[in-house]
């Protein structure tokens, strides 16, 4: 069963249809993180076009001369020939590895439409450096003259993000996709759940579809949280562990980094350094500020977030971008632990003492990123909001959990400050009071003009129009599903 991706399925068909059309070659470049199925969607694209098609996926750590015979291994079985083409592939890998093989695979595409995948495409460069260069080369005098839609398929997003820009030989040749989680929506019809249910999905999930499609349609999150803890082997634990392990193959300074974000709960760089530190001391600025940066700019594992204001600010907070691995880190981690040693009672014991917490704080971006989409669609009051942020101090008191504003990082105008109740029970008047009092802290937020919103998990009871909007569990969910 494939569900989503209709998005992603178009832009590849229309791809595909423009191969049709001009009988020339076309290219795409798919990234995205381990577990959000590249190859699946090409899979599945491969599947509903019915076209001659060759899916190659690249061994990590195979010799240049290995991964050209399993290329070699992969066309022989491939529909792109039939049973007489087979017959013009050599019997043994060509000697000038990729240059040749690609050489190779050019002169047998069909006269007709086909699609060729390479898939771990970063794997193949990390052993021959120079196969950039013979891909720009086989690709510009022999494959893109053929009606071929070339997929190359990558799960290191700075690598991949690296291999289409300016100074690498293939600039300029392929179509950049990059291919996220099932958002919101997805996340919800997979599971069959609505409201809040869904969105607890979409926080246990990340929104993987490794994960999100072990979910049994209509179980309640609890209930699939309970049958999933009692699995040693469950995707819920060795997705992200298989994560870590491939991002992080050996314990460094880096790990330690992500362990206090996610384990520890440090969200400043002071308070990283000093969790991340060993025996001499906190990590210095000078190591820290560039692991940091790699961390957010080129494993995009980690995600920054500024406060929003009309003044400028240093001030910045660090998470886990993937809801499923802040989970695992905080929570799932020392619960696997215990049910490895049979200690299930001690396990649900640690998750129901840190879920509701830690939900309170993992769904603030879900809830800001659902009223910037709202926004952008026209469905907010205030027309000129295009980013959605938080605000804070120095001394993180007050914390304002939204904030609307028409740019970002540095805003001309505050259209709104807001506040999310995720726990039980209603935002009542205590809250409203706290939050009009905090809110004119918020440089550029103006009261009487500057609205008010209400993010709450169970209602808020609030005299009509004490606020300017309130929205619910089914509004987040409904701005992606418009």
């Amino acid at each position: 069963m494939f569900i989503g991706r209709r998005t992603e399925l178009d832009l590849l068909t229309k791809q595909l249809d423009h191969v049709k059309r001009t009988g020339g070659g076309r290219s795409v470049a798919i990234r995205g993180r381990r577990q959000v199925g590249k190859s699946r969607l090409v899979q599945e694209l491969c599947d509903r076009v019915d076209l001659p098609y060759c899916f190659y996926t690249a061994v990590k750590g195979a010799s240049s001369i290995e991964a050209v015979s399993y290329f070699l291994g992969a066309l022989r079985d491939s529909s792109l020939l039939t049973a007489g083409g087979r017959d013009l592939l050599p019997s043994q890998p060509p000697a000038g590895a990729w240059g040749d093989m690609l050489r190779v695979l050019a002169g047998v595409l069909p006269d007709t439409p086909s699609v060729v995948v390479l898939d771990e495409l970063p794997w193949i460069s990390e052993q021959d450096p120079t196969f950039d260069g013979h891909l720009q080369v086989a690709w510009d005098r022999l494959i893109s003259s053929r009606p071929v839609l070339m997929l190359l398929l990558g799960s290191d997003l700075h690598m991949m993000q690296r291999f289409t820009e300016y100074d690498r030989p293939f600039y300029g040749r392929a179509t950049n996709m990059v291919l996220g989680p099932f958002n919101l929506a997805e996340t919800a019809a997979v599971t069959g759940l609505s409201g809040a249910d869904a969105i607890d999905a979409h926080l246990i999930t990340g929104g993987l579809p490794g994960i999100a499609l072990e979910w049994s349609p209509g179980t309640p999150p609890v209930e699939f949280l309970s049958q999933e803890i009692s699995n040693k082997t469950s995707a819920l634990f060795t997705v992200p562990e298989q994560s870590l392990a491939s991002e992080f193959p050996a314990p460094d300074t880096a790990r330690r980094i992500l362990e206090a974000v996610g384990g520890a709960g440090s969200r400043t760089f002071s308070n990283i350094a000093a969790a991340a530190g060993d025996r001499g001391g906190p990590v210095s600025s000078g190591t820290l500020s560039p692991l940091l940066h790699r961390l957010v700019e080129e494993k995009q594992i980690l995600a920054v977030d500024k406060p929003l204001s009309t003044k400028p600010s240093k001030l910045a907070q660090y998470r886990i971008a993937d809801s499923n691995l802040r989970l695992y880190l905080a929570i799932l981690r020392d619960v696997h632990q215990l049910v490895l040693r049979d200690r299930s009672a001690a396990a649900r014991a640690i998750l129901d003492s840190r879920w509701s917490s830690w939900r309170g704080n993992a769904v603030e971006p879900i809830i800001r990123h659902a009223l910037a989409i709202s926004a952008g669609a026209g469905g907010l009051p205030w027309t000129d909001t295009w980013e959605v942020g938080g605000w804070w101090n120095r001394q993180s008191n007050p914390e304002i959990d939204l904030v609307g504003a028409d740019r970002a990082p540095i805003a001309s105008r505050i259209t709104f400050a807001g506040s999310i109740k995720w726990q039980d029970g209603p935002f009542d008047r205590h809250h409203l009071d706290e939050l009009r009092r905090h809110a004119p802290l918020i440089p550029g937020f103006q009261p009487g003009t500057s609205g008010l919103v209400v993010v709450s998990r169970s209602g808020a009871d609030l005299p009509d129009g004490a606020v300017d909007l309130v929205w619910g569990p089914d509004d987040v969910i409904r701005a992606w599903s418009v």
